[in-house]
């Protein structure tokens, strides 16, 4: 027999489309198997195994699969589950009759090339990316943090860690933990950004990637667990997430080898729930402008920071607001199970999704969000496509152990079930009580989350202005750099800078003052004069010294018309509607 103590599978060597099938498995059982053109093959493989045993049609090739790491299942479905079976030999048949309509198929799925395709060139490609991100986020909050999240600071971290250890005690480095419990004060919080900015880098130049995005994480989840409201949004969650589940999973090796399965399906499941839930969470809010597809008519002029381009975009006609809100309901809702699909069709969802988010970034400014989901769409595709783009791959490193391929897959699991828990929980679905509970019990690393974005859509915007007095009688409004305030001045573009003073005071605006006792901190802040906390503000009516008194009124904004900015110049009009907050001023 050929092949001497080795399976033979038989196959139809004219057959174009059993050639490219014939090439894909071989990659996959590599030498385990003799793969031999024969004409006794006719419509179906047939299978001759060393022990005498013959098969033939679907199930010669899932005992030929059995040969292939991680693919044995297929042959135990085959065996055991009802059905099964009948299904696959009904189907190979069917296939094995239509092969030109198939083979077509087949082109339009996969492309022409048989063999498998690459990953190392993409996910070296992404782990860079992923880094570029911990850098803006980094950056981005380093130059703010004194001002949050210091000693004279919005909301201090130094008492907020002393309020969670009187209330937790030991349970704190488990539920709260944090790099802050070792040494505190605002040296400490410049450290961990400007030192994850640091490694950022070095990240980016391609040094040890697992062991940098372990302690990007570990820095990153360090501010988090501190930052109060100020970090406490779905995008930093997100790359607490991502980050975690590359450092555990991607290859520790300055040379990247091929990425394991479980790298490409766990990050791909996370672009799938954040993309999915994002559109799901929409129509369960039950928000009617959702549901009647008017909700873009608002969006651009709700939206917390819109840029200059939004005013543009608030202007088109209902129609067209109608179709953008139907075509992002197709990439959030449709598009994500494309990710799962062969490889030409996953490399089109990789697209569209990338796309989306260009459009939503092109209007407003959501920090590192963008980039971010744009990183998450890179494993999407593989070597091949990339190479076009002028991109080389790295030369391979060696490959895994059997003992970390093991540890890989369990990790793998378990990343697994927590994810789709987590994905379940923010639909509506209870998980079943064992991995609630361990969901639970993991909420202090933040990294296992439910996602998804504007559930329900803001039809009006109410703005605070921050105002101070010296005598009670004239007020001078403080400026913010960035969210809405001068009518006249012109929305700008920030991102992927956040500034997160600015967004906060979106949230409070539509909510009460009793809801938002930080904003008295911040007024307290301001009648002190404290530099770290007027340096988030834009510019200081107040150079001399700070005011006695604050007030904040609240006003409705709304985006001028063209008539109107054609006689104005302003980009905004707005009406007083009362005082947001009491009057204050420093005992």
């Amino acid at each position: 027999m050929p092949g001497g103590e080795k399976p033979v599978l038989l196959f139809d060597g004219d057959c174009g489309f059993c050639r490219r099938w014939i090439e894909r498995w071989r990659a996959r059982t590599g030498e385990a198997v003799v793969y031999e053109a024969s004409p006794e093959a006719g419509e179906a493989v047939r299978l001759r195994e060393p022990d005498g045993r013959e098969s033939a049609g679907a199930e010669a090739v899932f005992r030929v699969l059995t040969r292939a790491r991680g693919w044995a299942w297929l042959h135990w479905l085959y065996r055991n589950a009802p059905g099964f079976s009948a299904a696959s030999e009904a189907l190979y048949r069917a296939v094995a009759r239509r092969r030109v309509l198939f083979s077509r198929i087949d082109r339009a799925l996969w492309g022409p090339s048989a063999e498998p395709p690459s990953y190392r060139l993409s996910a070296a490609l992404y782990v860079r990316a992923l880094a570029l991100v911990y850098l803006v986020a980094f950056v981005s909050l380093g130059v703010q943090v004194a001002g949050l999240l210091g000693k004279d600071g919005v909301l201090p971290a130094e008492g907020f860690l002393q309020e969670v250890g009187a209330a937790l005690g030991a349970r704190r480095l488990w539920l709260a933990p944090t790099l802050l419990w070792l040494w505190k004060g605002d040296l400490a919080l410049r450290a961990l950004c400007w030192g994850g900015a640091a490694l950022s880098v070095l990240l980016l130049l391609g040094f040890a990637p697992s062991y940098l995005l372990a302690l990007l994480w570990a820095f990153y989840l360090s501010l988090t667990t501190v930052g109060q409201l100020f970090l406490g949004y779905q995008w930093d969650s997100l790359l607490l997430e991502a980050g975690l589940l590359a450092a555990f999973v991607y290859p520790p090796t300055l040379r990247p080898r091929e990425p394991s399965r479980a790298f490409l399906f766990l990050t791909r499941l996370l672009l799938f729930r954040l993309m999915f839930a994002s559109g799901a969470v929409k129509l369960l809010s039950g928000d009617w402008t959702w549901r009647e597809l008017t909700a873009l008519s608002y969006h651009y002029m709700t939206q917390p920071l819109p840029a200059w381009t939004a005013w543009y975009a608030h202007q088109l006609p209902r129609a067209a607001q109608k179709a953008s809100a139907l075509a992002m309901f197709a990439v959030e809702l449709a598009v994500p199970f494309l990710i799962f699909a062969p490889r030409r069709p996953r490399m089109a969802a990789g697209a569209a999704i990338a796309g989306l988010m260009l459009i939503v970034a092109a209007t407003g400014n959501y920090g590192f969000f963008n980039l971010l989901a744009v990183a998450l769409c890179i494993p999407l595709f593989d070597d091949e496509s990339l190479r076009r783009l002028g991109l080389k791959a790295p030369r391979p490193g060696p490959k895994p152990g059997l003992l970390a391929r093991r540890a890989g897959a369990g990790l793998a699991a378990v990343f697994g079930l927590l994810g789709a828990s987590a994905f379940l929980g923010g639909l509506g679905v209870r998980p079943p009580e064992p991995l609630s509970a361990l969901l639970s019990s993991l909420e202090g690393a933040r990294s296992f989350n439910a996602y998804g974005l504007f559930a329900v859509m803001t039809t009006r915007r109410p703005e605070i202005v921050l105002e101070g007095s010296r005598d009670g009688r004239e007020w001078k409004a403080y400026e913010f750099p960035y969210k809405p305030g001068d009518p006249s001045r012109r929305p700008s573009f920030v991102a992927p800078h956040q500034p997160r003073l600015d967004w906060q005071m979106w949230f409070a605006a539509l909510e009460s003052c009793q809801a938002n006792p930080w904003l008295l901190q911040l007024q307290a802040r301001i009648l002190q004069g404290q530099p770290a906390v007027l340096g988030l503000l834009g510019k200081n009516p107040f150079p001399e010294g700070p005011p006695r008194f604050m007030r904040t009124p609240l006003y409705e904004y709304r985006f001028t018309t063209p008539a109107e900015r054609a006689a104005t110049g302003a980009w905004w009009a707005r009406e007083l509607r009362g005082a947001y907050c009491p009057n204050v001023a420093l005992r």
